[in-house]
């Protein structure tokens, strides 16, 4: 079974980890979209930390994920589930809902969040920090 997962995996962290990983144990494969970074600036409102490319390569070492590819539009999802084979969705259950629409294609499944950690707020953490 082909698993894919879409996110920004900006500063990866145990979270990123676990729902990765997770993700991979529902299948025999799991492939990562990841959003450039002018739609990581469209859906946030500023850049990555790290760039598009430097996420990738990251990603790409991680044992249980077995390829990347860029997300460029959110409206493209539907293109690449297909383009890609995916037999199931896998995303944060922070999305819960927002990805029933695929059902038609694929299998959506809803991860649990890893409590008390974002990229979001390590950043302020780390913004603190240097204040």
């Amino acid at each position: 079974m082909r698993i894919i997962t879409f996110g920004s995996f900006d500063i990866l962290h145990y979270g990123h980890i676990r729902l990765l990983k997770r993700a991979r144990e529902l299948g025999d494969e799991l492939l990562v979209g990841v959003s450039s970074d002018q739609l990581n600036f469209n859906k946030k409102g500023r850049t990555p930390v790290y760039s598009e490319f430097e996420r990738m390569e990251i990603l790409k070492s991680l044992r249980f994920v077995d390829a990347v590819f860029l997300e460029e539009s959110l409206e493209k999802k539907r293109e690449y589930l297909l383009e890609y084979r995916a037999d199931m969705l896998v995303m944060g259950n922070d999305w819960e809902g927002k990805f029933d629409e695929f059902r038609d294609i694929c299998q959506v499944h809803y991860l649990e969040r890893t409590p008390s950690i974002s990229t979001t707020s390590i950043i302020e953490v780390v913004k603190e920090m240097k204040h």
